[in-house]
């Protein structure tokens, strides 16, 4: 089913974001160079420019012009005075002309930026150093655009710098000169909206083709990776349900936002879960009843991969011809694809160990360790007594030490016994705090609602097919 928005705008439960206008700059002057001046009048007719004098223009002077009976002789006001407009468009061109719009080219620093344009390089020190802006303007990208404004001297009075579509870093040069930074968000629209899909050929295609994203389908993966092995478990009709959020701006869709409660049904297995977020501004999923969806560990280290060959400790090995216990899991997947770690740890081995070619071993507490071989090569970083998180890149798929092609082999050990990694029961992450429990309850009853209904519907819809 296509993904289509909800009515109604009565969930509780919205990202927290800071919610400013951003409004445009106003320029105002009060002076018009003379050199502008002078073409314009010189439009006048002779009847209307002979009451005017005008002092001879000065290349680059923005000072006022002196205008002799300016103020004793007052314009009779006309409606859309050609004369008018020509003034107006004069004194923005004259305005805008303190402006520079800046895009950002490879191999372009802040600095490099202001030299070619012949700006103050104590201004660019002074922006880089400014708490708030420093350190998004050190790391400039090409395709970046900075707007600027000066004063009449040349020194910068104000930088303008998109970050997002969403949000625009300025920098204003306050009354004492130093620089004072400010992040303004443009007001975003957030709407509800559902999908359903049932799994005919695979998880990525039945998705797209209720209308998910790649990027809310690898969200989707994430929430049920503890609890479904998706490149072991997916079954032809299982079954999903999603409601996320959608961005709009000026009413159009900008972006989406994140799912709000999924559900899965794995080969026969229903497995919910609901989105809350903390006073504090902390989320995560949980089960209906508060029980966190996370777990000490995710089920697969390998996103999507193969299991070319399951734990076995009576297996024959495939080189060395003989009987061998396999005491992991091989996942066949591309040379130079991402291998996570799957738990929170500390890596106590990095580097080549016999057959295993290039290995790291992560210790979680005392009693877990993991083991993944055949590396290609490590993630900068990774090496004995780094700290890794659940789900950090530690390095990539290849095929060093006794491998016949690139996969991945991977253990689990629990109290220093192996562990066949897809069927261990992994420990639990903390539950929803006991004093939040009211309000996490108030929160997702809505959500689970929600899911009530698209279950049916998606019954009703498969009943009728």
């Amino acid at each position: 089913m296509q993904g289509m928005p909800m009515s109604g705008r009565d969930y509780s439960l919205r990202p927290r974001r800071t919610r400013s206008k951003l409004v445009p700059v106003v320029l105002s002057a009060t002076a018009i160079s003379s050199g502008s001046l002078a073409a314009v009048l010189a439009l006048l007719p002779a009847e209307e420019a002979t009451t005017l004098e005008v002092a001879p223009p000065r290349v680059g002077d923005l000072s006022p012009v002196p205008v002799a009976g300016a103020l004793t002789t007052p314009a009779t006001p006309r409606d859309n005075s050609p004369i008018e407009a020509l003034v107006e468009e004069a004194l923005t061109t004259e305005v805008a002309a303190n402006w520079l719009e800046m895009t950002v080219a490879s191999g372009d620093t802040l600095s490099g930026l202001f030299d070619r344009y012949g700006l103050a390089a104590a201004d660019w020190m002074a922006l880089s150093k400014t708490a708030g802006a420093g350190e998004a303007l050190t790391r400039i990208r090409p395709g970046d655009r900075l707007r600027i404004d000066r004063d009449a001297s040349g020194r910068v009075t104000r930088l303008e710098y998109p970050l997002d579509q969403l949000t625009t870093l300025t920098v204003e040069r306050g009354d004492e000169g130093q620089f004072v930074a400010e992040t303004l968000t443009v007001d975003v629209e957030e709407r509800i909206a559902y999908a359903t899909g049932e799994i005919h050929s695979s998880l990525f295609a039945t998705a797209n083709a209720a209308g998910l994203s790649d990027k809310l389908t690898m969200e989707l993966a994430n929430i049920f990776g503890w609890d479904i092995d998706f490149a072991l478990d997916i079954r032809r009709g299982d079954q999903f349900a999603v409601v996320y959020q959608q961005r709009f701006l000026e009413g159009e869709k900008i972006a989406d936002g994140d799912i709000l409660a999924a559900e899965f049904v794995n080969q026969g297995r229903l497995i919910r879960a609901v989105r809350f977020e903390t006073p504090e501004g902390d989320a995560d999923y949980y089960t209906p009843s508060g029980d966190s969806m996370r777990k000490a560990f995710i089920r697969t280290p390998v996103d999507f991969a193969r299991i070319s060959s399951g734990f076995n400790l009576n297996r024959k090995h495939p080189i060395l011809n003989t009987i061998r216990a396999h005491r992991g899991v091989d996942y066949a997947a591309p040379r130079g694809t991402p291998i996570k770690s799957t738990g929170d740890g500390k890596v106590i081995f990095a580097g080549t160990k016999g057959g295993y070619g290039r290995t790291v071993i992560v210790q979680h507490g005392r009693q877990y360790t993991t083991l993944y071989a055949h590396m290609n090569s490590f993630r900068k970083g990774i090496r004995t007594g780094a700290r890794v998180r659940q789900g950090q890149t530690i390095g990539y798929v290849g095929s060093s030490g006794l491998a016949t092609g690139p996969h991945l082999h991977y253990e689990f050990r629990l109290d220093g016994v192996h562990r066949n990694p897809v069927t261990v029961p992994l420990p639990r992450a903390h539950p929803v705090p006991a004093a939040l429990k009211a309000e996490f309850t108030q929160a997702t009853a809505p959500l689970v609602a929600q899911l009530n209904v698209l279950s049916k519907t998606q019954v009703a819809a498969n009943t009728a097919e």
